[in-house]
């Protein structure tokens, strides 16, 4: 049994001897980094930057809000904007029926031609 053994141990000891040494320095860095790259930067285009774009016109549309517009709620309420402060924005939803909502959760404004 030691025998076999020591038949395998000298089989892996008479492999092949290795070609070409270590590979280049900076090559073997830039190809094995490249997918990694690559893959931030996909993922730059299909994600992160879709979902700053988006959430820069939020902003803009939160900004332009004004008494009379029509909004729809993050909830789904729709309304008209009684009055605007910088944080919050009141919405009649129905006859003497207003409702304080924090700005960030007004999710779109609805065109002025659009009937309720």
């Amino acid at each position: 049994m030691f025998f076999l053994l020591n038949l395998v141990t000298d089989a892996y000891a008479m492999g092949p001897a290795p070609q070409g040494g270590q590979p280049g320095g900076i090559q073997g860095i830039v190809g094995s980094l490249l997918p990694v790259i690559l893959i931030c930067v996909v993922f730059y285009f299909l994600l992160i930057r879709p979902q700053q774009k988006k959430a820069k016109e939020h902003r803009q549309m939160l900004g332009s809000i004004k008494k009379g517009d029509k909004v729809i709620t993050a909830g789904g309420i729709y309304g008209v904007v009684d009055s605007v402060s910088n944080n919050t924005v009141v919405l009649k939803i129905a006859e003497n029926v207003k409702v304080k909502f924090g700005k960030s959760y007004i999710s779109a404004v609805r065109p002025a031609t659009e009937e309720d």
